[in-house]
């Protein structure tokens, strides 16, 4: 138990710093994509009435549409990341402290019939000083006892092996949910790749423009 324990409590300290990391990434993207598309949008509303003050044609030009859907289109792929990766986080810190708390719950348990076990122990070995009779009695019982248990318990496995439904085990869980976080840490990569080229085009209309000025 301990053993199962320490190994889940390790692999969910794993996965929660690689959601936190993918959720931090994701949410610098954000920032940057939605600084940038402001910041595009109200210098183009800018140039609008400048040039439309001007030559009294006040229509945008059309590459500014296509930027402002595209950046749009990219923002929204992201918040699903972003949301996809809170979830995933959440859930991990759910199912880890459903764990611990089960942990806890079972240790306990095991803390209160260790005693028990010991003092029935103590009580039974006190009195077999002096009723050796009784107690070859009682063990012959109990060994009977534990023959029919142990049959019982034969034929108890082999009905619930027909007639339970087995739970998702732990290196299955542990597999889909590795590969959930596989598939969203792709997903940043290709995100964060789109953000540093968007970085890349801003800095340098930002540099063309000062040329442009000079």
């Amino acid at each position: 138990l301990d053993t199962i324990r320490q190994q889940t409590h390790k692999d969910f300290v794993t996965a929660k710093a690689d959601l936190e990391l993918g959720l931090t990434g994701v949410r610098n993207a954000l920032k940057v994509l939605r600084e940038y598309y402001a910041a595009d949008s109200a210098a183009l509303i800018q140039d609008d009435a400048k040039f439309g003050a001007f030559m009294q044609q006040p229509a945008p030009p059309q590459k500014h549409e296509k930027a402002g859907g595209a950046g749009t289109s990219i923002i929204g792929i992201l918040e699903v990341c972003e949301s996809d990766f809170a979830t995933g986080l959440a859930k991990e810190e759910t199912e880890e402290s459903d764990a611990q708390a089960e942990y806890d719950k079972v240790t306990q348990e095991n803390k209160l019939a260790k005693v028990a076990k010991e003092q029935d122990v103590k009580y039974k070995s006190a009195e077999s000083k002096g009723l050796d009779k009784t107690v070859a009695e009682l063990s012959s019982d109990r060994e009977t006892v534990s023959t029919e248990l142990s049959a019982v318990n034969e034929y108890f496995a082999k009905i619930k092996d027909r007639c339970v439904a087995k739970p998702e085990t732990y290196e299955e869980r542990k597999a889909r949910r590795e590969a959930e976080i596989q598939g969203l840490k792709e997903a940043l990569t290709v995100l964060q790749e789109e953000t540093a080229f968007v970085q890349r085009r801003r800095h340098g209309g930002l540099r063309g423009g000062a040329l442009q000025a000079q």
